[in-house]
């Protein structure tokens, strides 16, 4: 590897506000703000919008969508139309 190209590896954490959930791990990330973390140091945190702590997919409050009956919707409300049409 050629020196002095690459970003610096270290310790960071990325908090989930919403879900008041953070993880340490490594990145090459950058953040302006620094956290105490619980072994007692400090690193810099990245706030993140989402989480898989506040992802509706990963917590179980996914909606799944019933698609064949949308279409039964659709085709039900108009069907009326579509018989004034050949008329």
């Amino acid at each position: 590897m050629k020196p002095d190209i690459h970003p610096e590896y270290r310790p960071v954490v990325f908090r989930d506000r919403a879900a008041d959930f953070a993880f340490l791990t490594r990145s090459t990330a950058t953040g302006d703000q620094t956290v105490e973390w619980t072994d007692g140091n400090t690193y810099p945190v990245i706030d993140v919008q989402i989480s898989s702590a506040s992802h509706p997919f990963w917590t179980g409050r996914q909606r799944l969508l019933d698609t064949a009956g949308r279409v039964e919707k659709f085709r039900a409300r108009y069907a009326d139309h579509a018989s004034r049409q050949t008329r």
